[in-house]
């Protein structure tokens, strides 16, 4: 499974940061960056959780 972004959707909420840090980052630009895109095992709940925590859809998995 992995994590897709759609740039366009995201504000930068920074709520999968919050979820996931692990996973997640924005930089000072506030612009979100993937560490994983891979979904481990040891990281699956907290990742589906930002997928789902995410306002503006901006986050998927496939």
């Amino acid at each position: 499974m992995k994590i897709v972004l759609d740039p366009d959707q995201c504000e930068a909420n920074g709520i999968c940061v919050g979820l996931a840090p692990e996973v997640f980052d924005l930089d000072d630009d506030d612009v979100l960056h993937i560490r994983e895109a891979e979904v481990s095992a040891d990281d699956r709940a907290a990742i589906e959780e930002a997928v789902a925590q995410c306002p503006k859809a901006a986050l998927r998995l496939e």
